[in-house]
């Protein structure tokens, strides 16, 4: 079963803002200063595009910036999204579903792998990973694992959101997968902020040289 957010694509910022006000957009702006001047860069689950938009004002110009999303309500939301002078490509298809022999400066996943299941994750993450240069960065924002949680309001309102998801948009998961596990063996954390009660985390990771050298 394919997630499908074109149900919800129109309302899907209102809903975001009704569940937690502004912290989510800023979890991932806050990200987005490590990006620099003249960037190739995959956004993979964007949703509306307004981080197109909050991009455009640090970079007006310069950057080369792939946007794969597999709703198609969400590619013509995001099609509006006013990008200046930045080169963006749109792709409306599931990201495994993406072929490209280029490779990234930047990738930005904004809570994407909350979407998934263990075994999607791992080949999600994989084929991500190799698209990525080396020193590449790696924006990653989303919930905190599960086993993180400390508060009940966390725990439930956690559920409630896959409640919903899962009934409007098909989402296959019911809990999320730590993704700590993925980054800690080829990643470097440079930058690590916590929103909404430390429910939600933003983190830049470098991609280690030291580390693909030593697989090969």
């Amino acid at each position: 079963m394919d997630t499908d957010f074109d149900t919800v694509a129109r309302p899907y910022d209102f809903i975001s803002r009704l569940f937690f006000g502004d912290a989510l957009v800023k979890a991932q702006v806050s990200l987005l200063s490590q990006i620099l001047p003249n960037s190739r860069i995959l956004i993979v689950g964007g949703g509306t595009g307004w981080i197109l938009e909050e991009i455009a004002k640090i970079h007006p110009t310069g950057l080369e910036i792939i946007y794969v999303e597999s709703s198609l309500k969400m590619i013509e939301l995001s099609q509006k999204r006013s990008c200046k002078n930045n080169s963006v490509s749109f792709m409306n298809t599931p990201v495994e579903g993406y072929y490209t022999e280029l490779l990234f400066d930047i990738i930005i996943t904004p809570f994407f792998f909350d979407l998934f299941k263990k075994d999607k994750i791992d080949m999600l993450f994989s084929g991500l990973d190799k698209k990525l240069k080396e020193d590449g960065l790696w924006l990653y924002t989303d919930f905190i694992p599960t086993e993180y949680q400390t508060k009940i309001w966390q725990k439930v309102l956690l559920k409630t959101m896959y409640l919903f998801f899962g009934i409007l948009s098909k989402v296959e998961a019911s809990e999320l997968v730590d993704m700590d596990l993925y980054f800690s063996e080829k990643y470097n954390k440079i930058s690590e902020e916590w929103f909404y009660g430390k429910f939600v985390r933003s983190i830049a990771y470098k991609k280690n040289q030291i580390a693909i050298s030593l697989s090969l």
